[in-house]
């Protein structure tokens, strides 16, 4: 009992020793800032803390200590500036803690400028600035349920080197003076003394507030756990192969992170692939929803292919056949080509001078003028009547095409007109002749058939120019003009025309049928 006195005892004493460390250094420290981001942190205890000691985050300096004061509530105020403009943004829910640098007692400041979060979730606000006429206004201020500063380990050593009895009468001693009556600081003390309890206790308030859902889920989770229960023997050897892949995962460690490693890349790259697909499949459902009706169809196809290409053995079995008599032959058509070959590099000038005679043809309107020279001439040359089609006029092709009134050369015994009149003619012929314009280059034929067209009849036509029709001596006459004769039969449409002759009835009608016969082209 007395070595439990003497071990309070000396504990009572080293917190009185601490507390008036405390006292002094607060009492010592000067204040201030040097600019910067700066933050105004309140300690329960800053011991061997003082200015221009090291601020860190995460390990990385930021900043330094300005100053260590004392507060009215008997807290410590500790005022850094951060100088890092990274880190210049502590939130509402930043912490700081004194943590030894040294063995030697040196201290600094590790601060956390917000706690980690999941990704995505809004940041809390950021600190508030002391208002004007406090004591360090425009500063960030860092409540003191925001910190801690846990007991050092040199003071628990210093303890350690008394006898057991002398450290609980320091420790009773130091406590009982040092908390005498302040129940409540002490319990703020202990909370924020220990960064584990603290978190305990903001893990056990939010479960307090969500005690309903705790229930509902503790309700859920038993009848999730149901089926489970009823296959437990299952749910046993899954964990039993679980355990296995677990310990075949561990011997391929190393490949397993590589595949790890190379897993974000890859699904990077998959969502672009999948959208791709996507887009394969929407536009490719259409022909997918054709194929599925024309499934019977080309089943069908497929079922008949194998009697089809048996019926094929034969035809190919001919064609080659075929190929072997006909490969020699197409062989033997090699020279005729390339002498095709040298043909139509030879004829490419000419083809292109008659592709541009073509080509100005068609574009002149020359083709079309041709036409209408045949259409004209044709029907220039060839009248048509009642009777039928006659001829306007007849070409010559011979010697004698050129109209002459005399022989103009030997062999030449034939002129277009006869210019003689026959001995028997009058002097009432002579003075017709007279009045006839042209009288005498036209013969008696062409006479008559004048005068018809002028309006005469037959009879008047034969009365008006009587004579014989022959042109030379030695002719056969035309039919109806021979001296009181019957006309002999001659062919319609001249002497080597066909078959059909006309033949005129009597002496009335013997003038027309010379005119029918001059147009007919019998003379």
């Amino acid at each position: 009992m007395v070595g439990w006195r003497r071990l309070a005892a000396g504990v009572v004493g080293v917190a009185c020793a601490a507390a008036l460390v405390l006292v002094v250094v607060l009492a010592t420290a000067a204040g201030g800032s040097n600019g910067g981001y700066t933050v105004r942190a309140i300690f329960d205890d800053a011991g061997n803390l003082i200015p221009g000691e090291n601020v860190k985050i995460d390990g990385v300096k930021v900043g330094t200590v300005s100053s260590v004061t004392p507060t009215p509530e008997a807290k410590a105020a500790v005022v850094f500036s951060i100088e890092n403009p990274g880190f210049q943004d502590f939130r509402d829910d930043a912490s700081c803690e004194i943590r030894p640098q040294s063995l030697i007692g040196e201290k600094y400041v590790d601060c956390l400028p917000t706690q980690p979060r999941v990704e995505g979730t809004p940041l809390p606000p950021p600190l508030q600035k002391i208002a004007g006429g406090r004591e360090g206004a425009g500063q960030y201020l860092l409540p003191v349920k925001n910190t801690s500063s846990p007991v050092d380990v040199d003071l628990l050593g210093d303890i350690q080197r008394l006898p057991e009895r002398e450290r609980f009468t320091i420790i009773l001693n130091e406590l009982g003076a040092g908390l005498a009556g302040r129940g409540s600081d002490l319990n703020e003390v202990i909370k924020r003394a220990n960064p584990a309890l603290r978190e305990l206790d903001r893990v056990l308030e939010i479960l307090a507030n969500e005690n309903h859902v705790l229930a509902k889920l503790a309700v859920d989770s038993d009848q999730a756990l149901a089926p489970l229960a009823r296959v437990r023997g299952r749910v046993a050897d899954f964990i039993t192969q679980a355990n296995t892949v677990a310990q075949a995962g561990a011997a391929t460690r190393g490949s397993l992170a590589r595949n790890l490693a190379l897993f974000p890349p890859f699904l990077e790259q998959l969502g672009p692939a999948l959208e791709r697909v996507q887009r394969f499949a929407e536009q490719t459902t259409p022909a997918f929803t054709n194929l599925e009706v024309a499934a019977p169809g080309i089943d069908k196809a497929f079922t008949s292919l194998p009697a089809f290409g048996k019926s094929n053995e034969k035809f190919f079995e001919n064609l080659g056949q075929t190929a072997k008599v006909s490969g020699p032959a197409l062989t033997g058509v090699r020279p005729l080509l390339k002498r095709l070959e040298t043909l139509g590099k030879a004829a490419v000038p000419f083809s292109n001078n008659f592709s541009e005679l073509f080509e100005s043809l068609q574009k002149t309107g020359g083709l079309e003028r041709i036409m209408d020279f045949i259409f004209l001439g044709t029907g220039s040359a060839n009248g048509y009547d009642s009777l039928g089609h006659f001829l306007r006029a007849e070409g010559v092709a011979n010697a004698c095409l050129t109209y002459t009134i005399a022989p103009g050369t030997v062999g030449c015994r034939r002129k277009l007109f006869n210019n003689k009149a026959g001995a028997s003619s009058s002097a009432a012929s002579a003075s017709s002749a007279a009045d006839a314009p042209g009288l005498g280059t036209t013969s008696v034929l062409m006479s008559r058939t004048l005068a018809v067209l002028k309006g005469a009849t037959p009879a008047q036509a034969l009365s008006e120019y009587p004579g014989p029709t022959t042109t030379t001596s030695g002719e056969a006459p035309a039919p109806g003009l021979a001296g009181g004769g019957a006309a002999a039969a001659a062919p319609v449409g001249g002497s080597t025309s066909g078959t059909t002759y006309y033949s005129p009835a009597s002496e009335g009608s013997e003038a027309g049928g010379l005119l029918l016969n001059y147009l007919l082209g019998n003379e």
